[in-house]
């Protein structure tokens, strides 16, 4: 079976994903479709949900060997659809604006090549279609259900659609690739009362504007100029009338870093100067950190390496990106539990929007390039 053999059927496939996108967690029509097309493959072992709408499969080869676990997250976004497409979503205010469909429909591609090829290697290739990478990060769960415990993997592998580069070209490098996410919630809760008289009441609204101020020098005077930080604060709500000072007013955002010393001083500094900011306008202040963080995607030399010696096999140019992202991925749970592995970045077409952007729509030239390239990395990570 050849990649020219199986294209026509996975780009229609990529199409009923996008047409029906679901969100983290409830992938239930999606879940349900990925593995009755699995159990159509010879070859293909599908195991019983480790939470509900996740799918794991095994294609085992002609003996005992390595494992390589690829994955492909399935969840899409709160986003309503303005392409214009012939395949649209056809769920009101959701769709595919990350690109997970062409990433499971290049994983169920790769499923055909290598059940083709199963007698050809030793080793086992699992494949996770996981739920819940957008604001879950359902790779911890999912790993915490054992999903990865037998056989533990020795190389895993993933990639993202990135647009702005076209099809056919992929972004690599050593090192950190993206960055750690903390999702926080602030709370400041105070006394309060009438518009006319402030002076009889806490406000915890001018707290936490006072709060959000003074958390945008952290980066600049306490994080180390050498290393990278982003403290984001991105919603904040407290009070409905214009008359009357709340009893409390809440933010949140967000926390990045390239390593986990900087992630330790974002919390610190967050925390400390809510707390202070509370003490000096005279209310309570809760700092909440969300246990569903995605830490820093930091990819091994040796998975760097063998990918791009897979690149040149399948054709597919390799830049090598000079900068990390501050954007964060849950694939960093799998390559803090492998001993090598790679992610990189696949090019989805050079006039594409952002992704989570309305417009997105990855050309779908660029899943032919993903069937090969992760067949082909799963191949040669086995020898």
């Amino acid at each position: 079976m050849e990649i020219k053999d199986i294209v026509n059927e996975i780009i229609a496939f990529r199409k009923e994903l996008h047409r029906h996108p679901e969100i983290a967690g409830k992938e239930v029509w999606t879940c349900a479709e990925i593995r009755r097309r699995l159990a159509e493959i010879s070859g293909v072992e599908i195991l019983p949900p480790f939470l509900e709408t996740d799918t794991v499969a095994f294609i085992r080869g002609n003996g005992p060997g390595k494992n390589v676990t690829l994955r492909a997250d399935i969840d899409a976004l709160t986003v309503t659809e303005e392409t214009g497409c012939d395949y649209a979503s056809e769920i009101p205010g959701m769709m595919h604006a990350c690109g997970h469909d062409v990433h499971a429909s290049v994983l169920l591609g790769a499923a055909k090549l290598l059940a083709a090829r199963r007698r050809e290697f030793s080793g086992s290739v699992r494949l996770v279609f996981q739920p819940g990478e957008e604001n879950l990060a359902m790779a911890r769960p999912l790993i915490e259900a054992g999903a990865l415990s037998d056989p533990k993997p020795d190389f895993v592998a993933a990639f993202h659609c990135f647009p702005g580069m076209k099809a056919g070209v992929a972004g690599i490098r050593v090192g950190a690739m993206m960055s750690s996410c903390t999702h926080f919630e602030v709370t400041f809760k105070g006394q309060g009362g009438h518009g006319s008289r402030p002076h009889a009441a806490k406000s915890p609204l001018l707290a936490a504007c006072s709060a959000v101020m003074e958390l945008q020098t952290v980066v600049s005077n306490r994080i180390n100029s050498q290393r990278a930080g982003v403290l984001s604060i991105c919603a904040i709500e407290g009070g409905k009338l214009d008359n009357i000072i709340p009893e409390t007013t809440r933010f949140i955002g967000t926390l990045r870093a390239l390593d986990d010393e900087t992630a330790r001083e974002l919390r610190v500094a967050l925390e400390e100067i809510c707390n202070a900011v509370a003490v000096m306008h005279r209310v309570k202040c809760e700092v909440h950190f969300a246990e569903n963080g995605y830490p820093a995607t930091v990819n091994p030399a040796s998975g760097v390496e063998l990918a791009k010696a897979v690149m040149a096999d399948c054709g597919i140019e390799c830049i090598d990106f000079p900068e990390s992202y501050m954007a964060s991925e849950d694939f960093s749970y799998y390559l803090n539990n492998a001993p090598d592995g790679v992610f990189l970045m696949l090019g989805a077409g050079c006039d594409q929007p952002p992704l989570h952007n309305c417009r997105f729509l990855a050309d779908e030239k660029m899943i032919a390039h993903g069937m090969a390239l992760m067949s082909g990395i799963a191949l040669a990570a086995l020898k």
